[in-house]
């Protein structure tokens, strides 16, 4: 405890453009080596960058998101190293001119063994275009590297945080965040396993109230699950090195998940070493306050304003307005079948309900036709997320719809079936599909809800019963469970729950 944690994000996000961020070759993934590196993408001589407009509109969309300064103007400069995967001998990227800068995020940290959930705000320092560039290539070549050109040219946003995160829970959480809001969004497809969002982080240690410790940077995380496991060992080996005398120098280092260690790959670069200056053939990007604007116009509600209508308006707890904002998929189909579980209900933003991204509020104590909105919530949190779990399956991929699971909601809420008959309704939905209604009555799994004959099913277990009676009206109040076996049994399952109870406690109570 004598110790602080200092750590920052640098995150690079591919984002969703068809076309590379200076020329017209494909971004797509998966193809055959050097099948999409056209003559920009090799540098090969008298070629010209053309800037994607695409790329610009999808930058300017994450700063707005994050409530950043959009820069009205900026300018690209020339990074220049030397790799055989950066055919030009140097990157396109910005450095003291990016578009977009002095943003924050909301981050929600869970609980963990040590502290209560609890949520933190992270600056965003600034976020700048670049190309990505090439991949070397070492198996299959016999001492040899091959190069693939596909990804030079791949327009990235390199978002970078304040180091203000002060443990590996912190720093997971706010990657996370981030990973939902670009894809929110639509600029990136997040995939972390094709590269499409990567994440470097600079990690130091420093005795409290000392000066920042010296940094080293764990290059190319790809996993939420690596990041954590890597800052983890990271911290520990920085604490033992000074705790023993040694001194921690600048570097790049790099994550085996085999070992659970960090190694150092080379000392780090400073800006100097790069020798930055303006790109001579790109002229400075303008952008202007028209432009911003109907950008704005095509935002989504974010991910922190539907967290916070779900718990003012539905009165869900904030870890369930966390839970079902995880993705826009999930808020669409939570919101969607919310809906569908009333035909009369419409929203308070007056927008029509969609797919992925409707938008459903301004119910009376979090109810929508009579179904609650916790009800809704835990069908999707539960049911349906473990079976998307078990099956392998996103959310795009559920076999049951938004509508579909609206309907039988619906059934629960008006007592037409109980918990477990909805059980029985899920899974013949997700297996053979069909609309609840159908379900219920093909299978007669409809409850009994006429009270005279509920009344008269318990009339004959008490008269039946006479001992246990006794002992029940004596003090025996756990015999009230083998009644309510019995009663369940002899309705083989039907009886509506509540009204079973309630007519066993009267007739009971004698």
């Amino acid at each position: 405890m004598t110790w602080e944690i200092v750590i920052g994000l640098e995150v690079h996000a591919q984002l969703s453009t068809n076309s590379k961020i200076f020329c017209g070759a494909s971004t797509a993934f998966g193809a055959e080596p050097n099948t999409q590196a056209d003559a920009v993408s090799l540098a090969l001589p008298g070629v010209l960058p053309v800037l994607n407009k695409g790329a610009v509109e999808r930058a300017i969309r994450f700063g707005l998101a994050t409530g950043a300064h959009i820069a009205p103007r900026s300018v690209f400069a020339r990074k220049n190293y030397f790799y055989p995967d950066l055919p030009k001998g140097y990157q396109i990227s910005q450095f003291d001119l990016p578009v977009v800068g002095n943003g924050q995020l909301v981050i929600h940290v869970p609980a963990s063994g040590k502290t209560e959930a609890y949520e933190k705000t992270v600056r965003i320092t600034r976020a700048h275009l670049e190309e990505d560039a090439g991949k070397s290539l070492h198996e299959d070549f016999h001492g040899m590297t091959g190069i693939d050109l596909n990804r030079a040219g791949t327009p990235l946003l390199e978002i970078v945080s304040e180091p203000d995160m002060r443990s590996a829970d912190e720093a997971v959480a706010y990657a996370k965040a981030l990973h939902t809001l670009v894809q929110w969004i639509g600029i990136c497809d997040g995939n972390m396993q094709e590269g499409s969002f990567r994440c470097d982080v600079n990690v130091s240690v420093r005795r409290h109230g000392a000066a920042l410790g010296t940094r080293r940077e764990i290059k190319n995380l790809n996993s939420f699950k690596f990041m954590q496991q890597a800052i983890d060992y990271e911290v520990q080996w920085q604490i033992d090195t000074l705790v023993n005398g040694g001194a921690i120098h600048q570097a790049t280092v790099l994550f085996n998940p085999d070992t659970g260690e960090t190694r150092m790959m080379r000392s780090k670069e400073e800006a100097h070493d790069y020798r930055y200056f303006p790109d001579p053939d790109l002229l400075p990007l303008e952008i202007g306050e028209e432009w911003k604007e109907q950008i704005r116009a095509t935002l989504p509600e974010l991910p922190q304003a539907k967290q916070a209508r779900y718990v003012n308006e539905l009165g869900l707890s904030a870890y369930d307005a966390s839970i079902l904002t995880a993705s826009r998929e999930m808020a669409g189909f939570f919101e969607t079948a919310l809906a569908a579980s009333s035909p009369d209900i419409t929203t308070s933003h007056s927008t029509k309900l969609s797919k992925n991204d409707s938008q459903v509020a301004g119910y009376d104590k979090g109810r929508a036709g009579g179904v609650e909105a916790k009800l809704c919530a835990n069908w999707i949190m539960g049911e349906v997320n473990a079976q998307l779990n078990r099956d392998g399956l996103d959310m795009t991929q559920c076999p049951i719809s938004a509508q579909q699971l609206g309907g039988m909601l619906q059934r629960i809420a008006d007592g037409t079936i109980s918990n477990s008959g909805a059980k029985e309704v899920f899974r013949t939905m997700w297996a053979e599909g069909g609309e609840a209604d159908a379900i219920i009555e093909a299978r007669g799994l409809k409850q009994v809800s006429d009270s005279g004959a509920i009344e008269a099913l318990v009339d004959e277990i008490i008269a039946a019963n006479p001992a246990q009676v006794t002992d029940y009206r004596s003090g025996k109040d756990k015999l009230f469970g083998f009644f309510v076996g019995l009663a369940m049994k002899a309705s083989k399952g039907k009886a509506n729950p509540a009204q079973l109870n309630e007519i066993l406690k009267k007739k009971l109570a004698g």
